[in-house]
């Protein structure tokens, strides 16, 4: 049996409409009846919404029943859809149904014959108004036990007895489960359709809902096509084709599917062919021949360009346009004097049917009129449809030089997509036009103007650019690639360049080939791109100064900057700004010193480095290149985070991502801008609005990429939360999609990493981590993600001081920790990290005093720059100091402060260690904060343990001595001596390793015991 591929196998979207199903379901199921009315146009996808619906409700226990409307003119058999679901109940319900229907067969049998004979009533009013009341207790009895949900489908063929019997449902079923779902077809409802003002009334009753269901975007098409062919990732040509030619509608993507599957790669399935075509077959000649000329023209026809290729008289124009508005074939365009085919494929189907040279004939007739009186269209269109008139009328010699008047157009309105496919299409021309005809069509423009790739990629040793050369559009083809995100497209261009390009004769040329291809290998995270590198530096190193020599020159220093820079790069990032500025390649130098900037930061003076980087953006800003633009801002809100200025890091996140939004970038950088924003966002203390900034990249398609990045942010989110096991769930994720080795991903994951384990109670783990990054090699110059790294592995060790298990090799990480510790930068937010890094080295040590000294002098340093997260960690350990002294009020004022400055910034965590402190040293202070919440009376309160008895049953569980106790809870030996004593008698146990195992045995510090401090 042959295949059949018209029917996706997997179910797309609609993530929305499901879950308003599922939660008028649960409202139904509450005895709340619900309606909701599901439009679409045809083939939208509404049936198979329904089906997804109803087995999901049946899976959940509800009675479900569908029945159809029958296309049998405007109106359908009466009650036809109800007495089909009725049937179907009885099949699945037996002696169910006919209990509920007991008593009122003879009227039901109206509805449905198989309920037997019916009643001798006449045909009136009331006998109508008693079919419907029975039929609606009938409802209700079946509601009772279990909810019931009837499916009406394509109400825009029901007749009127059906729509009022459901309108009488759906206001008199009040307090019974019943859910009832209708589907129509928008694109049938004319505007003297009985639906409208049945919809329209509808409407007014509060249990209905309408629900109108869209058509598929791109990522949806990419989903459903993947189901249908069997593949995890359908060609990128093959998306763009069927989802620009079927519009995102499910029907006709399925269809051109199987074309595709078929074999059929330009036309369409005959069976599509004759839907599509059957209106039209039916309308007059005259009609037909108007659509035929106007599907030539496009979707919409601008109605004096229709005339300009008719020519056959404005009265039988109008005639034949009324006659095709009139059978929904055109419609007028709401937004200019002209008309629109209801669906593209309607158009395309009218044009699948003329003849080869009758095509071509007409696309020249619109191309003619359109060079003869360019006012005919908008200007903004203009270059566009011109280029297809001509591609589609086979006049390569005119169709040419059109799409690269295209391309330029689309280039100047950022449009890098429909620029690319432009460029493109001149590449398939190019070797159909003679040169003769290439050198008369093509003079005339300014190419150093429309491409500047051009002059980039050509070399004065040998070629001039006194003509336009085919690597010349290639050229432009890789930057409208990569631009618009489409990388690997832009890696084949970048390699047939490379092919064609002699680099002896054309150095330049084909270095700078090879540094794009460096630039997408690495945007794909693919090896081979350093070597690209090497080989384009190679070309230039002996070469005069130019544009393509500063770029190489920038782009190496890039690379290093992103992973292991030395002085060197320094250096080599200055000559690149240099020699654009010496050749006048305005975009180089701002691309040289934005690298310039990052590398200052990390070997130089990181204000010099942020008055550069803000010059540069500036500068970008007034150039007008938007991914200059971008990666100014992108790098200035990094740098800004770095240096402790959040709220200004924040504001250049947003700048970026609006320009992204405004210039179609979003899919370029929307996802790095979004991490940077959320960084900021966190160091400022806004977790909320972190959360919500995740929440939104969470799920929008075009920011869909870093998933390392935002897992990771995730990850630290819920350790802000004091949610360890999401923020280890997180990071595994990060870690599985993450294939970014660069030093400013992988040691902030290390850091999260860390924390989890350390939270988690397993400081080996906490150490292994830490150890793998030392093992690795920490780069120069990046303090702000390296201090609190080592902070945070330096307290993990603090923390598990008292445990033998973790003693063994402390000293050895200790010291490696300090080894580590880069050197000042003169930032305060780096120097308050060092101080925190020393304390926590200290208390580590078990040397209180010097750890009291590192909390004072990083309060000092962070206090005023401000960052609430490591300002509320010196807080917390001044105060644990101030307590274990004996300084109370200072350190319950220390305390109140870091509580307050956690529970402003959203961090559970901190706020709970500042809760636990106030506990232990029975300290007054009302963390602002939120609470841990208290623990439900447990075995331990039946055993008649005192609050206090409980901490010290906790700390001796681990294994803590009379003397650690005390320390730990700020109380004298004695006292705890004394408490140990009490537990004993208490639980009527000789000693304390009894005492341990019973608080194991009953599980009272949580499901994996006390201690759990293994690795």
């Amino acid at each position: 049996m042959e295949q059949q591929y018209s029917v996706s196998p997997v179910f797309v979207g609609r993530g929305t409409e499901c879950e308003a199903l599922a939660a008028a379901l649960r409202r139904a199921d509450a005895g709340e009846p619900q309606a909701v009315l599901v439009g679409g146009e045809a083939g939208v996808g509404k049936t198979r919404l329904v089906e997804e619906f109803l087995a999901t409700a049946a899976a959940a226990g509800a009675v479900t029943a569908l029945g159809g409307c029958l296309e049998i003119g405007a109106e359908g058999l009466p009650y036809a859809p109800l007495a089909t679901a009725l049937r179907r109940l009885h099949r699945l319900l037996g002696a169910r149904l006919e209990q509920a229907a007991r008593g009122m067969e003879g009227h039901l049998a109206r509805l449905l014959p198989d309920f037997g004979e019916a009643d001798g009533e006449p045909n009136n009013e009331y006998g109508r108004a008693r079919l419907f009341e029975h039929t609606e207790r009938l409802f209700e009895r079946l509601g009772a036990e279990r909810t019931l949900v009837l499916v009406v489908e394509d109400l825009h063929w029901s007749d009127r007895s059906t729509r009022e019997l459901l309108a009488y449902l759906i206001r008199t079923l009040h307090r019974a489960r019943v859910m009832i779902v209708a589907t129509y077809r928008t694109d049938d409802l004319h505007r003297r359709h009985p639906l409208r003002p049945f919809l329209a009334e509808l409407e007014r009753q509060r249990t209905v809902q309408r629900l109108e269901l869209d058509r598929f975007d791109r990522p949806e098409v990419t989903a459903q096509l993947a189901g249908i062919l069997g593949t995890e990732a359908p060609e990128l040509a093959l998306v763009d084709r069927i989802h620009r030619r079927s519009e995102g509608n499910p029907f006709f993507v399925e269809e051109l599917a199987t074309a595709h599957q078929q074999g059929c790669l330009a036309g369409m399935t005959d069976s599509l062919r004759d839907i599509l075509l059957v209106r039209v077959e039916a309308l007059p000649d005259a009609t037909q021949q108007v659509l035929r000329i106007a599907a030539e023209g496009g979707s919409c026809v601008e109605h004096a360009l229709l005339a300009a290729v008719l020519d056959e008289g404005e009265e039988r124009l109008i005639e034949a346009l009324r006659t095709a508005v009139g059978a929904n074939i055109l419609r007028p365009d709401p937004d200019g004097e002209g008309y629109c085919f209801r669906h593209a494929l309607v158009r395309e189907a009218v044009s699948d049917d003329l003849l080869p040279g009758e095509r071509h004939r007409i696309n020249r007739r619109f191309a003619a009129a359109l060079e003869a009186d360019p006012s005919l269209v908008g200007g903004d269109v203009r270059p566009a449809r011109l280029a297809n008139y001509w591609y589609h009328a086979h006049d390569p010699a005119r169709a040419l030089p059109a799409a690269l008047d295209a391309a330029r157009a689309a280039r100047r309105r950022n449009a890098f997509a429909e620029q690319l496919r432009m460029l493109e299409r001149a590449l398939e021309l190019w070797d159909e036009v003679s040169e003769e005809d290439m050198a008369r069509t093509l003079r005339p423009y300014d190419w150093a103007e429309t491409y500047p790739a051009c002059t980039c990629a050509s070399s004065t040793h040998d070629d001039s650019c006194d003509r336009l050369k085919i690597v010349d559009v290639l050229a432009e083809a890789v930057v409208a690639a990569r631009r618009s995100g489409e990388r690997e497209r832009g890696l084949s261009l970048a390699k047939r360049a490379v092919g064609m390009v002699d680099e002896g004769r054309s150095p330049l040329r084909a270095a700078w080939f090879r540094m794009q291809r460096a630039r997408m290998l690495g945007h794909l995270h693919r090896p081979g791109g350093d070597t690209e590198l090497e080989h384009a530096r190679q070309l230039v190193a002996d070469l005069g100064p130019s544009a393509v020599q500063a770029e190489v020159f920038a782009l190496e220093a890039s690379h290093a900057m992103l992973r292991r820079p030395g002085p060197g790069h320094l250096e080599l990032a200055e000559r690149a700004v240099r020699i654009a500025r010496e050749v006048g390649a305005v975009d180089v130098e701002q691309h040289a010193r934005m690298t310039l900037a990052g590398l200052t930061a990390d070997f130089g003076d990181p204000a010099a480095a942020e008055a550069l980087l803000a010059d540069a953006v500036e500068r970008a800003r007034e150039i007008g290149t938007p991914d200059l633009y971008l990666r100014g801002l992108n790098n200035l809100a990094s740098l800004l985070n770095d240096l402790g200025r959040s709220e200004r890091a924040a504001e250049a996140a947003e700048r970026g991502l609006e320009a992204a939004g405004r210039t179609g970038l979003l899919g370029n950088t929307g996802a790095i801008l979004s991490g940077n924003l959320v960084e900021a966002l966190i160091t400022a203390g806004r977790t909320r609005r972190a959360a919500e900034v995740l929440d939104d990249w969470d799920t929008d398609p075009a920011r869909a990429s870093s998933h390392e990045f935002r897992h990771r942010l995730h990850a630290e989110l819920a350790l802000l939360d004091a949610d360890p096991e999401s923020a280890a769930a997180h990071l595994a994720q990060s870690r599985a999609a993450g294939r970014n080795d660069q030093p400013q991903h992988t040691l902030p994951a290390a850091r999260v990493a860390v924390g989890v384990e350390a939270r988690r109670g397993r400081p080996l783990a906490a150490r292994a981590e830490l150890l793998a990054v030392l093992d690795a090699g920490l780069p120069a110059g990046s303090a702000g993600t390296v201090l609190p790294l080592l902070a945070a592995a330096a307290a993990a060790e603090a923390d598990a001081r008292a445990l033998p298990a973790a003693a063994e090799g402390r000293a050895a990480v200790l010291a490696r920790i300090a080894a580590a510790t880069p050197p000042g930068t003169g930032v305060p937010l780096h120097a308050g990290w060092a101080r925190l890094l020393e304390g926590e080295l200290a208390r580590a040590a078990g040397d209180d005093g010097r750890a009291a000294a590192s909390w004072q002098a990083a309060i000092d340093v962070l206090r005023p720059c401000g960052p609430p997260g490591p300002t509320a960690l010196a807080l917390l350990r001044a105060a644990e100091c101030a307590a274990a002294a004996g300084r109370r009020e200072e350190a319950r004022a220390l305390l109140q402060e870091a509580a307050d400055l956690a529970g402003r910034a959203g961090d559970r965590h901190l706020a709970a260690e500042a809760a636990h402190l106030a506990d232990r040293a029975g300290l007054a202070a009302a963390p602002a904060g939120p609470r841990v919440p208290v623990r439900a009376a447990g075995p331990e309160a039946v055993l008649g343990l005192t609050p206090r008895e409980h901490d010290v049953l906790r700390l001796l569980a681990l294994g803590r001595t009379n003397r650690q106790i005390a320390e730990e809870l700020y109380i004298s030996p004695k006292t705890a001596s004394v408490h140990v004593s009490n537990i004993l008698a208490k639980l009527g146990v000789a000693g304390r390793g009894e005492a341990a195992a019973v608080a194991h045995r009953l599980r009272l510090f949580g499901a994996d015991g006390p201690a759990r401090a293994g690795a």
